[in-house]
């Protein structure tokens, strides 16, 4: 069989055959044919990567204080050449910073090149109007002159120039402006007699306002002008010229004194593109701001000495100079201030609130600019738009606030993962370091709970992470502007309009207590209700029971409306619910009530409780107490000498030492604990004193928990240079930022017999030998003046030194070159006053719940 046949009989056995395909093939074979043939999935075409200028821009409208990122932005466009790209790119910088001169004319520049003549119209009428500055007003002269060339249309061009010096005419730089203008009235034609005299009159207008301005070119002016009244006529030039000597040589002196003072404003180094940043306060920014703070003082001075009927020019020259510094200065917010002040002091109150909301505009944090914003609407009594401000600087500090308690968590998590901070003791509420320090109720901390109780309320800057402190003190700021929205609602709009704020304040997470103590108050205050102003406090205390400062807020009320009972309660309520070293304040200002206002049983019944919680302290302590009234301390002043010692600090000589009195020894080594029942210091170094917090971080004094205070009396002597530190890191006393040891004690404070004191002569304790340490080998020691040892011990730290650095060799050669006159002639200076250093040691280690520092019992 051949292939053809074999393939015709094996189609015929296919088609009639009994081998034909099963039901369930079949089946199979219909479903394949009716389901969907599967594609791959094609690959989604890739969109090309965004441009350099598109990232740069999305990233400055997120973050627009980058002036880096705005010149490469321009730098960018203008290399496109797309002048869609330039326009939008000009546009949104000068958004950002208005009224920059420099990005002005390179923007009309552009539409120059082009010829776009309506284009370049309309930005020269948007930008002239409110611009300071010389540069763009220039450029606005030359564009009119060559637009305007023809003799019909001079005209325009002459009041095209008046237009401009009545707006920039005072500036030192408009001095080349003065004299095209004068070139440009010198080439007029003048086809009659009359004509030339007009000529003549206009030219010597022009000459006499030049003159009497200090422009960079007022001398030359005046050669000219001499030469100009000189040869039309001899006589009359005599006279014109002593006429205006006096007021030219006033504005040459000027022009010296303003080159002082405008020479630190402006670096010549500077980019093409000056763009202002945020500030950073740090010293040379703070310089710079005090130097143009002299400078528009300077200029508000009248240095040119202008009379009553030259007004309009001292206000035009004040108003352009502040008009320059809000643009230098954009974020430095004392300088709008100031700049709206001085405008609204002239009687120009639209534009000094169009100062103000520029300022706000570009420092939309700014508590200053917003206060005085707030208060100048207030006046208007324009109390809606009030509202609306305060809403909106609220939600702005709002958002500040959200974002660094994002930054304060994860940097307080890596804080905690070092372990550097040891768990306080003491009760907690169980939140985290967060909630302690004035988070929101019901914000749980993700931190451990050893951690979260290491960063109480109670413990120092230096123990919290700086994120944490910063948190704090934002929290406490913005509490201050809920306060300030209370107030204005009580006194503009009543005692409805003040609890409408509150309650809002109330739902707010961030509300600090001081929102609920200061409401409280105000309606005391100002509705004399006291029912209200206690339950404020009481509904304040759910939130707010754990801060120490509230609680004595509140009980200070109870005690000032003199209510006894519920004071008494409060303080048997909460009294427990803080552990010792933190409850010292509440003891002290309960037991400061029961000894003015108690019986004595009552007093003494108290004074045992607080000797089971503080058992360190000496029973003389309390005694004292009780018998002090407006700081006299009648016990310390006369049975204790330090009547004494202020008589001798008053009247000895700075080098003069006094030694420490057996009293105050044996006070001083009977009070070392800290309060808690800890055992005595290590001998010879005095004990930290423990934070009450009487008186908060910020220096804010508490009015209702001021303690038994007294005044600290000065050393009556140089004290030795020490370098003992607390635990926390700060150097001890109320105010300084130095401490000094005290003098070596033995081990019961009797020592004088030990220790012999400062020897005749007034020198007080030796300093240590060369080698630096008692005991060298070579027993040598170099004993300094007291006076000099005094000296050095007021010097500041190193690292408080921020200013320039001087070479000694040349600060040496100066010494070495100086003339030191005669002083035979002169008077004998007279003797130093007290030494200011250590106060005399005192009863022991106690902080009134003032937070004031007096001596301490």
């Amino acid at each position: 069989m051949s292939t053809s046949e074999f393939a015709a009989a094996d189609d015929e056995s296919y088609v009639e055959g009994d081998t034909q395909p099963t039901s369930e093939i079949l089946s199979a074979l219909a479903g394949v044919n009716n389901s969907p043939v599967k594609t791959e999935p094609q690959p989604e075409p890739q969109q090309p990567p965004p441009s350099e200028y598109d990232t740069l821009t999305a990233q400055l409208s997120e973050n627009p204080h980058n002036p880096d990122g705005w010149r490469r932005l321009i730098r960018l466009a203008e290399d496109s050449r797309n002048l869609d790209k330039i326009s939008a790119a000009y546009d949104a910088l000068l958004k950002q910073y208005p009224n920059n001169a420099t990005a002005q004319v390179r923007y009309i520049t552009h539409y120059i090149n082009e010829n776009q003549v309506d284009k370049i119209e309309t930005l020269f009428t948007r930008f002239l109007k409110s611009s300071p500055c010389v540069e763009l007003w220039k450029f606005y002269l030359t564009y009119v002159r060559r637009r305007n060339s023809a003799p019909q249309q001079r005209d325009t061009v002459r009041m095209s120039y008046e237009y401009a010096l009545n707006h920039i005419g005072q500036d030192k730089d408009s001095g080349s402006i003065w004299s095209d203008y004068i070139q440009f009235l010198q080439a007029g034609e003048a086809a009659t007699t009359w004509d030339q005299q007009q000529k003549m009159d206009a030219l010597r207008k022009v000459y006499h306002r030049a003159v009497q301005i200090p422009l960079d070119n007022v001398e030359r002016l005046w050669q000219e002008l001499e030469a100009f009244e000189t040869g039309l006529n001899k006589i009359t030039a005599k006279k014109f010229m002593a006429d205006l000597s006096p007021a030219h040589m006033q504005a040459r002196t000027v022009y010296r004194q303003l080159m002082n003072h405008i020479g630190p404003l402006y670096p010549p180094n500077g980019p093409d593109l000056f763009l202002p940043s945020l500030p950073k306060f740090d010293a040379s920014e703070r310089a710079l701001v005090g130097k143009w703070k002299a400078y528009l003082k300077w200029e508000e001075s009248n240095p040119l000495e202008l009379d009553e009927r030259d007004r309009p020019t001292l206000i035009t020259r004040i108003q352009m100079v502040y008009r320059k510094a809000v643009i230098r200065m954009k974020y430095y917010t004392e300088i709008w201030f100031m700049a709206y002040t001085w405008t609204n002091s002239v009687g120009k109150h639209e534009e000094a609130m169009s100062i103000l909301k520029a300022g706000l505009e570009a420092n939309p944090s700014s508590f200053l600019l917003t206060f005085a914003y707030v208060e100048a609407l207030e006046v208007e009594k324009k109390y809606q738009e009030v509202h609306t401000t305060y809403e909106r600087f609220l939600s702005i500090l709002r958002n500040q606030l959200d974002e660094l308690e994002r930054t304060a968590n994860s940097a307080n998590s890596s804080f905690s993962s070092t372990g550097s901070a040891a768990p306080a003791a003491g009760a907690g509420n169980g939140n985290g370091s967060l909630a302690r320090i004035g988070a929101p109720p019901g914000f749980q901390s993700t931190e451990p709970a050893s951690n979260a109780s290491s960063f109480n309320s109670q413990s120092s800057d230096s123990e919290k992470p700086p994120q944490l402190t910063e948190l704090q003190k934002r929290r406490t700021e913005y509490g201050l502007v809920w306060i300030m929205y209370m107030r204005f609602g009580m006194r503009a709009e009543g005692v409805k309009s003040s609890r409408g704020i509150f309650a809002k304040a109330r739902r707010d997470r961030w509300a600090p207590w001081e929102t609920y103590e200061a409401n409280a108050l105000m309606e005391y205050h100002c509705s004399d209700d006291k029912g209200v102003a206690s339950r404020i406090f009481e509904k304040g205390m759910d939130t707010f029971g754990d801060e120490i400062e509230f609680v004595l807020r509140y009980l200070g009320f109870l005690i000032s409306i003199n209510d006894k009972n519920n004071a008494r309660a409060l303080f048997e309520r909460v009294i427990p619910t803080f552990p010792p070293e933190r409850a010292r304040p509440l003891w002290e200002r309960w037991a400061r009530y029961e000894y003015q206002y108690g019986d004595l049983e009552a007093a003494l019944k108290l004074e045992k409780r607080m000797a089971e919680v503080y058992p360190s302290d000496p029973p003389i302590k309390r005694l004292a107490q009780r018998h002090i009234y407006l700081g006299t301390d009648a016990i310390a002043d006369r049975d204790l000498g330090f009547a004494v010692a202020r008589r001798t600090a008053a009247t000895a000589s700075g080098s003069s030492a006094l030694g420490r009195t057996e009293t105050s020894q044996s006070l001083l080594s009977g009070s070392q604990g800290n309060g808690g029942g800890a055992g005595p210091s290590t001998h010879g170094k005095r004990p930290s004193s423990p934070d009450h917090r009487g008186k908060r971080d910020d220096g804010r004094a508490a009015d209702y928990s001021m303690g038994h205070k007294r005044a600290r009396l000065p050393s009556p002597g140089p004290p030795a240079r020490g370098v003992d530190r607390d635990r926390d890191g700060r150097w001890d006393g109320p105010s300084s930022r130095r401490r000094f040891s005290p003098a070596p004690s033995g081990p019961h404070g009797w020592d004088r017999d030990e220790r012999p004191g400062p020897p005749p002569g007034g020198r007080g304790r030796e300093p240590l030998g060369r080698g630096g340490r008692d005991g060298d080998d070579d027993g040598k020691r170099t004993a300094l003046p007291g006076v000099l040892s005094w000296f050095i011990g007021e010097l500041p730290s190193p690292a408080a030194f921020d200013g320039p650095v001087f070479r000694t060799d040349d600060l040496m050669n100066l010494f070495r070159n100086a003339v030191i006159p005669s002083t035979s002639s002169r008077p004998k200076s007279p003797p130093p006053g007290p030494a200011r250093g250590r106060p005399p040691p005192d009863y022991g280690p106690y902080q009134g719940p003032g937070g004031g520092r007096g001596r301490r019992y």
